[in-house]
This record gives structure tokens, sequence and C-alpha cells, in this order.
């Protein structure tokens, strides 16, 4: 514990400053910089305004703020002095306490009778109506699961092939697809002669459709093994037949 006036006094002297000088810098009345080193605390407005002038004041001399203010709390102010405020909101809750406990219970009672009503009238009434019952859904037969196009399990049952067409009597234009006439774009061009181009190394498909302009000039192989074209027009190619794609599958 120390003085708290004595020691900002002291530190005011020693640094030869007046009050119109901390006045100046601390915007604090001289009166009340006064009434701090007199410890006259009763003086300034109230304990907030206490403790700010406080913590300027002594901030301002060089010293510790914060522990002037701590020492002036444990002085100064006592938590006898919100007892009687409490004290007196306790003693009044304490006299209303049975009657508003009364309206309560009262309240939760009545509340709890008028849903026992409405339960009850809902079943009593809701009973005999056919659409209120609830529906069982023990006997729900499953969803049914999406049909699978035709087309899928024949291609996927398709083994994978690897194409070579070969310009053996001249140049031909060419355009292939994978799988189906829509299906990824793999070549389009000009099969020169006695140049060739392969599908399937990197990536062998199941199946292959094939646009030719010149058909006779061209030598198509699958899976090592030469295969007739039949003619103008697209074709679809797989690993074991050549088929005209007007007429497939």
């Amino acid at each position: 514990m120390f003085e708290i006036g004595n020691s900002l006094r002291e530190a005011r002297l020693r640094q030869g400053l007046d009050f119109p000088e901390i006045e100046q810098a601390t915007k604090v009345r001289p009166k009340y910089l006064r009434a701090l080193e007199d410890e006259q605390f009763d003086i300034l407005p109230g304990q907030t305004y206490v403790k700010g002038f406080l913590r300027s004041y002594a901030e301002y001399l060089g010293l510790d703020g914060q522990l002037y203010v701590d020492e002036y709390n444990s002085r100064y102010i006592h938590v006898d002095e919100e007892t009687p405020l409490r004290t007196r909101n306790t003693s009044s809750l304490g006299r209303a306490g049975p009657r508003f406990e009364s309206s309560v219970v009262l309240i939760a009672l009545a509340a709890i009778a008028i849903v026992t009503l409405l339960v009850f009238a809902a079943w009593r009434f809701g009973s005999n109506t056919p659409e209120t019952a609830i529906p069982d859904y023990s006997t729900e037969p499953p969803a049914a699961k999406p049909k699978r196009t035709q087309s899928a399990p024949r291609l996927a049952s398709l083994p994978r092939a690897r194409m070579m067409i070969t310009g053996a009597l001249g140049d031909s234009w060419l355009e292939v697809h994978a799988n189906q006439p829509a299906g990824r774009l793999l070549f389009q061009g000009t099969v020169v002669a006695g140049k060739s181009v392969m599908f399937g190394t990197e990536r062998a498909y199941r199946r292959y459709f094939v646009r030719m302009r010149r058909p006779g000039n061209l030598r198509l192989t699958v899976n090592g093994k030469v295969r007739e074209l039949p003619g103008p027009g697209p074709v679809l190619v797989t690993a074991k037949r050549v088929t005209p794609a007007r007429n497939a599958t």
C-alpha cells in the first residue's frame, strides 16, 4: 500500500512541473489535480472520472497509471456498496415469489389441459375420416430400376479392336469415330497411297464408325486380320465383323 496523493505530488515536484502545464497536456483541470494529490476524491464528478484522471496524471508523470487505479479500487471501491441493491431486489422477489409461482403453475396446468383436449378431439373425430388414416408403406413395392438400352450391353460385350486402314491402291478421304457416328473423332483426312493409319494402339475401342469416299483404294485390317469392305457408304467395324452402318444395330 502506498499514498496515492503524496506519491503524485512528490513526482510532480521532483520534475518541477506546475498544474497549468499538466492541465495543458492531460486536459485535467488544476482543481481536480489538487484533489488527486490531496486524495479528496469526492470532489471529482464520479469514480469513472477519478480512475481516468488518476491514470492520465500518473502516466504523464512517468508512473504506472494502472498501479494507481488498482490502489484506488482496493482502498475506496467496496463490494458492499452494491449489496443494498441486490438485497432489495432479492427481498422484493421473495415477497412476490409465492404469488408468481402459483400463477405459473396455473398457466402450465391450463396449457396441459388445452393440449390434451386438442389431441383427444383430433383422435375422436379424425379416426372416422378415411383420408386421415396413416398409409402403410411397409408393403410398398421397391422402386423400379431404370431400363437399360439394348445397345449398351451389346457394346459392352464386344471385344476391343485394333484397326489399321492402308491406302493400298490409291488415296481416299477417311473419317473415323469411336463406337458411334457421334462418338469421339479419331481421324479425319486423306489416307495417301502406300500409307497406313492405326487405331487402338494406345486405346482400343470396341467399335469404330468409318466413312470413306473411295473404299476400293483401301485395305482394312482388324486385330491382324484383313477384313473386306462392303462397298460405298459408312460402316461399323468391330473385332469380328464389318457391317454397313445403315443395317447395324
